[in-house]
């Protein structure tokens, strides 16, 4: 049974097996998270988010999509980068930012991670509203079948926080 914790804080300073990006497409780092990500882990996280763009990910990795890479000098092992989409009032994309959730567990359970600390996915520049980013997220994650023991949502600002404790708290 996975046990869902929330925390206000930094996702930078997370002891957990696995820290996930909101990353952008071109996963070379960019603002929010991702650039936080990026500056804390250090050069280690670029050159293999550099080796996947050389590879397997020439245009980008796809919106909804996962992939791993070392945690440089984070406090994790690894870091899992995924790409949410950006809210759109005339398109329901809640299907994409669901499937962020779901593959960043898949990818947890490809690496044997048990832990793992995951943002609001899009809630920044992308625009997806707070309280119904927190119920994709929560939902998502709690019918997911995975071997994670611990998500931990860790949500930057008392705002994200309240959302997401009023689904499970």
């Amino acid at each position: 049974m996975t046990t869902l914790t929330l925390v206000r804080g930094d996702i930078t300073r997370q002891h957990a097996d696995a820290l996930v990006n909101a990353a952008n497409s071109s996963l070379l780092g960019g603002g929010g998270v991702d650039g936080a990500i990026h500056r804390r882990g250090g050069p280690a996280v670029l050159a293999e988010c550099r080796a996947l763009r050389a590879s397997r990910y020439g245009k980008g990795l796809p919106t909804g999509q996962a992939v791993a890479t070392t945690a440089g000098e984070l406090p994790a092992r690894w870091v899992i980068h995924t790409v949410g989409p950006v809210y759109s009032p005339d398109e329901d994309r809640s299907d994409l930012l669901a499937s962020c959730y779901r593959e960043s567990l898949r990818v947890a359970d490809e690496l044997g991670a048990r832990t793992v600390a995951f943002p609001a996915i899009s809630t920044g520049v992308y625009r997806w509203p707070m309280d119904d980013a927190a119920r994709i997220a929560v939902d998502t994650v709690r019918s997911t079948a995975t071997a994670v023991t611990e998500v931990r949502f860790v949500l930057f600002d008392e705002r994200a926080y309240d959302a997401f404790a009023r689904l499970t708290g």
